[in-house]
């Protein structure tokens, strides 16, 4: 059959002033929002489902358990298998309770369920956004609370043991077999932290000065040569360029992930809409 006959709303046939069907918008927030709430909640479910099959692939022994870039595969394949289970049973729920039509031909229809189940889909991700947003805020706030407690103790621990995303860096640079390494000097690690976050910034460059006084501090810390302590500070300087752009590469990926999951929960939930607005204008028949 070519065009659907559905019931109106006593409010759209123009008794007790209503407006004609036509003027009456063609969203049903109701269902939008129900089929949101399923996205989310079916979301929640599978999400914890993964943690608990990706954290018992995780081994810390040697050898045992997935490497790493099996692991970032499987959390990204089960990322959109998320996406298109919560999507397709949110936007199949949204395009299903959503309110019957009248002398409206069947691709409009259609449309219609389509655009519930995307909305519905479109709901979910930005409440989920919104939530997560809030908590990261509620947690950085929280901690920057704790900081400006403790900011004294904490910049001076973090002065004395060099701390930061280098430290490990900085720690093999002073590595020594002397027993008196630096005894009595000032610990040369928060400035070498320093010149090294530098050296590893995007589009940086150290410059030879630098290079050439944090050997000299390698040196004189450790006992070792000149030439040695340049070897060690170019050594430790790529270590940490690795590192960074690693961490920047699975960052990317990450984001590429995420935005193909996303598109793959919108068709889904479009589909999903369109198939159960089929459903309910064909139950009459059946």
């Amino acid at each position: 059959m070519d065009t659907v006959v559905v019931e109106v709303p006593a409010a759209t046939t123009g008794r007790s002033g209503g407006s004609p069907a036509g003027f009456v918008s063609g969203v049903s927030w109701g269902a939008v929002l129900g089929g949101a709430f399923v996205i989310g909640a079916i979301e929640l479910i599978l999400l914890a489902l993964g943690a608990g099959f990706g954290l018992s692939s995780v081994s810390p022994w040697p050898s045992a358990g997935v490497t790493l870039t099996t692991f970032t595969v499987m959390t990204a394949i089960w990322f959109i298998v998320v996406q298109w289970i919560s999507a397709g049973f949110g936007g199949y729920v949204a395009g299903r309770l959503r309110t019957r039509w009248t002398g409206l031909h069947t691709d409009e229809v259609y449309f219609r369920d389509t655009a519930q189940g995307v909305l519905a889909w479109a709901v979910a991700v930005v409440a989920t956004a919104a939530f997560l947003a809030g908590a990261a805020t509620m947690l950085t706030g929280g901690a920057t609370a704790g900081a400006t407690a403790g900011a004294s103790q904490g910049a001076a621990q973090s002065n004395a043991t060099g701390g930061g995303a280098n430290a490990y860096y900085v720690d093999t640079l002073f590595r020594s077999d002397r027993t008196d390494a630096g005894a009595g000097a000032p610990d040369p690690r928060p400035e070498a932290t320093r010149i090294l976050t530098r050296a590893v910034a995007p589009g940086a460059e150290i410059s030879t000065a630098d290079r050439t006084y944090l050997a000299h501090l390698v040196a004189l810390r450790t006992g070792v040569s000149q030439d040695e302590a340049q070897k060690r500070v170019d050594d430790t300087i790529n270590s940490a360029r690795q590192a960074a752009d690693a961490a920047r590469k699975a960052a990317a990926q990450f984001s590429l992930f995420t935005a193909f999951a996303l598109l793959v929960g919108a068709f889904i939930a479009g589909v999903a809409g369109k198939i159960g607005g089929h459903h309910r204008d064909d139950l009459p028949a059946l």
